[in-house]
């Protein structure tokens, strides 16, 4: 079971730039994972913003590419999400999430935003982010 919880979420003023943190832990030895953050601002869908799929290949909506950049330390037990000039439609409540695969891709494009292609196995709570003048 892995676990995974966010951290880092605030309110900021348009321009203004913000890191979340995903803390995981619960993998399995010898398995494979991809991690990946998704937002859900209100009266909409959830969509994916960035991942990072199980060979360490980091993929982006279009939507943030350029403003977000995801990472994660060695063993993946921390992901970040940095992301700078923060407009308020990044206003949303922002998920990590994490999927076992054992080959391919967890992540593909879907207009301007991105989706897990298989869904994700488990997901934080999430944590707010609000940008507001």
């Amino acid at each position: 079971q892995v676990r995974l919880v966010e951290s880092g979420g605030d309110s900021v003023q348009p321009g203004g730039s913000l890191t979340l943190s995903c803390a995981v832990d619960g993998y399995t030895a010898g398995s494979k994972y991809c991690l990946g953050w998704f937002r859900r601002a209100p009266g909409k869908r959830r969509e994916g913003v960035a991942g990072i799929e199980s060979d360490g290949r980091e993929i982006y909506a279009d939507l943030v590419k350029g403003r977000f950049a995801v990472s994660s330390d060695s063993a993946r037990n921390n992901l970040y999400l940095h992301m700078h000039d923060l407009q308020p439609e990044d206003t949303a409540m922002y998920y990590c999430g994490a999927e076992r695969i054992s080959e391919g891709n967890c992540f593909a494009p879907l207009g301007r935003s991105m989706h897990a292609i298989y869904g994700m196995d488990w997901w934080g709570k999430g944590i707010q982010v609000t940008i507001s003048p």
